[in-house]
């Protein structure tokens, strides 16, 4: 009968819960899967997100289905793994995430007014879940903040949280302020302090940035994945321009390289005038 379950491709999520059983089965399963746990498989969870978030921003949406899936799959792996050692299980895990929506939506499914502003409904959305966190004796403010998150996604959320409460600069002008100090400090750490210290001002820096983001509505993690994509695309521009010529990065040196690279960024306003 199980066997028929994993051939069947109409099963749904019940055919792919098997798979994984067999997968993580002691006599009969796969070693290299036997082997790992939650700590192990961590890395593969963060990496399959940001592997969704990737198609989605490339706008490939075949790519997208077999990334949703391999995401759907890290949650598979985490709930097999819970359910071995007493801790859960999927269908526990479904039924917590379907209370949650229920009870952080009465707007929709309770018998508050659905018509309020998407302001509204994020202060009610707040609300609910400052109530849940109060629930698991999670009283401080900063409590929740998921310490596995990129450091800048964290930083955006723990400064979120901070200014709930009013620690926050009341405009851009203090933050910018704040950031003309803070570099001051890492050039001044940079030519008389510790790499350690150096580090640590560095930090400083990046943090402060990431609350300029937040005060002018952007998401700074968004932000530096455009950066990294626009760079990315402007030195592939580079290396295409120098293989017209016949060469490689290797061949040609920097004096090179930011001509072609400015010659690229120019191209690349000229088509966007156009369009």
């Amino acid at each position: 009968m199980p066997d028929d379950l994993i051939h069947d491709r109409d099963a749904g999520i019940e055919r792919l819960l098997e798979i994984m059983r067999r997968l993580r089965d002691p006599e009969t399963g796969c070693p290299w899967d036997i082997e790992q746990d939650f700590a192990s498989i961590a890395p593969y969870t963060i990496e399959e997100a940001y592997e969704v978030a990737d198609a989605i921003e490339r706008g490939d949406m075949a790519e997208l289905e077999g990334e949703l899936g391999d995401l759907l799959l890290q949650s598979v792996y985490h709930t097999a793994m819970g359910e071995e050692a007493g801790h859960f299980s999927f269908q526990s895990v479904v039924r917590n995430i379907s209370d949650k929506m229920v009870a952080r939506h009465p707007h929709v499914f309770g018998d508050e007014n659905r018509e309020k502003s998407a302001e509204q409904q994020v202060a009610d959305w707040e609300a609910i879940k400052a109530t849940e966190r109060a629930g698991k004796a999670q009283q401080g403010t900063l409590d929740g903040v998921a310490v596995g998150l990129p450091a800048l996604l964290r930083a955006y959320k723990l400064q979120k949280r901070a200014a709930r409460v009013g620690f926050d600069w009341p405009d851009t002008g203090n933050v910018i302020a704040k950031i003309t100090e803070e570099a001051a400090e890492l050039v001044e750490a940079r030519d008389t302090l510790s790499q350690t210290e150096v580090e640590e001002e560095f930090g400083d820096l990046m943090f402060v940035m990431a609350n300029l983001g937040r005060h002018l509505g952007i998401e700074p993690e968004a932000a530096l994945r455009a950066a990294n994509a626009k760079f990315t695309r402007r030195f592939e521009g580079v290396e295409a321009r120098l293989a017209a010529m016949g060469k490689t990065p290797s061949d040609s040196d920097l004096a090179e390289m930011d001509a072609l690279w400015d010659a690229v960024k120019a191209d690349e306003r000229a088509c966007a005038v156009k369009e």
